[in-house]
């Protein structure tokens, strides 16, 4: 099938009013539709979250590669970490795009998250933060085609070029970077495009000592409900393959 005919098959969860979950279905065609993929970092302070992300970072591959195979976009967003991919292709490609404003709106209110990160999140103990990251995991993939970014402008600026408005996020951390950074859900949200968070291809950094006091994943699926709830809808990586 020719890429630009490729339709994704997605079903989004968001919360209602009460918190309860509600599903739907809906068609997107493969060339509307990118996949940003938020600090899936070589190394990381806290050894937990390091090992969370060496299991995570192949299954990720896995989607990334099936989907560029679509016609989806895939933008590499490895923050601070930009000085590794000097000249490559990759960065090229989105410097030698023309700027583009993000829209200037108001913020999407939304409450307190449900987790108290202020401990810097690590469940293994660290407590001194230092960004030891050098460059994206080498289990996922750049690869021709590809968009290599950590600015929310020059990644709007690509989206807009090639309008693409279904934007999918996957990477780490839930509660911290996929939600923070200026190409992150908040922003995302802001400037009038449609994120899905895969819910199943991300992580939060949260330590169980911490107020709720629950298992780290649910931890972590306490962060998803309040995206669902207030800002955007999620889904599952593992529906975007292939069937066996």
């Amino acid at each position: 099938m020719n890429p630009e005919q490729n339709v994704l098959p997605l079903t989004l969860r968001r919360r209602d009013e009460d918190g309860e979950p509600v599903t739907s279905t809906r068609q997107v065609p493969a060339s509307r539709t990118a996949l940003v993929l938020c600090d899936v970092w070589d190394r990381h302070w806290s050894r937990g979250a390091a090992e969370r992300v060496d299991l995570l970072a192949p299954v990720i591959d896995q989607v990334a590669r099936h989907l560029r195979s679509t016609g989806v976009l895939i933008v590499h967003a490895p923050s601070e970490t930009l000085d590794s991919y000097r000249g490559h292709p990759a960065r090229r490609r989105i410097l030698d795009v023309p700027r583009v404003e993000p829209p200037s709106n108001p913020a999407v209110p939304e409450p307190p998250l449900p987790i108290d990160d202020s401990d810097g999140g690590s469940d293994t103990g660290e407590t001194s933060w230092s960004a030891v990251w050098t460059r994206q995991h080498a289990a996922v993939a750049i690869e021709d085609g590809d968009a290599i970014s950590d600015d929310g402008a020059e990644i709007y600026s690509l989206l807009s070029l090639e309008k693409r408005d279904l934007v999918l996020v996957a990477g780490v951390h839930t509660n911290m970077c996929v939600l923070r950074r200026s190409f992150g859900l908040r922003n995302l949200v802001r400037w009038g495009l449609s994120p899905v968070l895969l819910r199943d291809l991300t992580d939060a950094m949260y330590n169980p000592a911490m107020p709720p006091y629950v298992s780290h994943q649910r931890g972590t699926e306490l962060v998803v409900e309040h995206i669902e709830r207030y800002l955007c809808p999620t889904a599952l990586g593992a529906d975007l393959l292939p069937r066996a």
